[in-house]
């Protein structure tokens, strides 16, 4: 299992050249490497495969911005364009298996300025607790420089490194270290199980079968969303199409690294709340596409949307292998609207039996009473119905998930509710 970490680079007026240098011929070098393959798939309708791209363009062609990397960075820039095109395939197959639904787009060229350069671990070296990343022959002839040094993070093992990738973004250079990690063996019971119930509001509603509950705010991840769209329409007003500033990278990097933030917080979370109460399995509910075909409005649209909800699945997922936990996801129709203290029968999408009707009712948005009327979290619902979708195919006992988890869920926030002095002057 590999575990990835950002680090953001501080370079020097002779740094931040040679890393625009590395980034823009890796740019020039994977469209060069789109170019060949789209051409071949037209002609022959094949695909070439990494071997074949090296071959092509470091030894046939001698390609000039293959020869301005380090050969085992100038490779993996051309396998990555291999495997993009050879998921495209694999993407055609599902189509006429019924597997995929969406037609896939033909791998296109990179239109930015500057694109990912990757370094394998064999490449590197240690030194001085800086890393020598190389640059080639080639290079060294041209300008008389053969690699360029960044700092080692404390926090990290020199030796798990197996890849450094200089990621150029907003204007800025990050250095992501992929690193190997290793599998943590949890003590966990079998028969526990926690189901999450995602939303804008309550981001994150969590209730597991032991009795316990809780709600992942996530008001505030909206406010910094809200404040980001509104700065960024502020600047823009009366200037023409496709502007973008240092200011608007600026804004745009610190509302992303929040983001991202929130999500390992969030994340992190959940998989404390698990460890602590021994639950083995969590079961996620989450509907194919309900991003691209929401319709909720304009605004509440753009909250939803922009919300990275999917990338916090994804990474409470990659947590859930890391600690030997069961990660299960599973479609949330009708969870919302049907009572789980009343036993209501819970249908597929598309697949409600006529005449089917909730027994109980959601008074307002955070609130549902059930048939006899007892008043429990809405959101607190949803989550336990979440687990019902699933409770039969894994055999979960749901004896635990009484009145009380439902009623009275614990709100956890993910920081505490500060303004940053800083980014608010001139802004909305």
């Amino acid at each position: 299992m590999y575990g990835c970490q950002q680090v953001l680079i501080h370079p020097d007026k002779d740094l931040k050249a040679l890393l625009e240098y590395v980034c823009t011929e890796a740019k020039k070098l994977n469209n060069c490497g789109v170019y060949y393959a789209r051409q071949l798939f037209f002609k022959t309708g094949k695909i070439p495969s990494r071997v074949d791209l090296h071959k092509q363009l470091g030894t046939i062609q001698r390609n000039s911005h293959y020869q301005a990397l380090y050969s085992d960075t100038a490779q993996q820039i051309l396998t990555s364009v291999a495997e993009s095109f050879k998921s495209y395939i694999g993407l055609l197959k599902g189509i006429k298996q019924g597997t995929v639904n969406q037609k896939p787009w033909l791998p296109n060229y990179c239109k930015s300025v500057m694109s990912l350069a990757t370094f394998t671990g064999r490449s590197l070296k240690l030194k001085d607790g800086l890393i020598r990343l190389p640059l080639g022959t080639k290079v060294k002839a041209w300008f008389g420089i053969d690699a360029f040094y960044l700092p080692m993070p404390s926090n990290l093992d020199f030796k798990a490194i197996r890849e450094l990738r200089i990621l150029p973004r907003n204007r800025q250079f990050y250095a992501e270290f992929v690193y190997e990690t290793a599998t943590i063996q949890s003590d966990v019971d079998q028969d526990r199980v926690l189901g999450i119930d995602h939303g804008l509001n309550n981001w994150l509603t969590c209730v597991s079968n032991v009795s316990t509950s809780l709600i992942v705010d996530g008001k505030h991840l909206k406010s910094i969303n809200q404040w980001y769209n509104k700065s960024i329409a502020k600047i823009k007003v009366g200037k023409p199409q496709g502007f973008w500033s240092n200011r608007l990278a600026a804004i745009t990097e610190k509302r992303n690294r929040q983001m991202r933030n929130a999500v390992n917080r969030a994340s992190r979370i959940v998989i404390n709340h698990c460890l602590e109460n021994r639950i083995c399995a969590i079961v996620f509910g989450w509907n194919e596409g309900q991003k691209d075909s929401a319709n909720m409005g304009k605004k509440n649209n753009q909250k939803f949307v922009q919300i990275p909800t999917a990338k916090l699945k994804t990474r409470i997922a990659q947590l859930c292998e890391q600690y030997g936990l069961v990660f299960v996801e599973t479609e949330e129709s009708y969870t919302s609207k049907s009572s789980f203290l009343d036993g209501d029968i819970l249908p597929k999408f598309r697949e409600k039996p006529k005449g089917w009707k909730s027994s109980g009712t959601r008074i307002n948005r955070g609130l549902f009473k059930t048939e006899k009327g007892i008043k429990i979290n809405a959101d607190c619902n949803g989550a336990a119905n979440i687990i019902r979708k699933v409770a039969a195919i894994f055999k979960f006992d749901l004896s635990g998930v009484g009145r009380g988890c439902l009623s009275q869920p614990k709100k956890v926030l993910l920081w505490t509710l500060q303004k940053s002095p800083h980014l608010q002057v001139g802004e909305a």
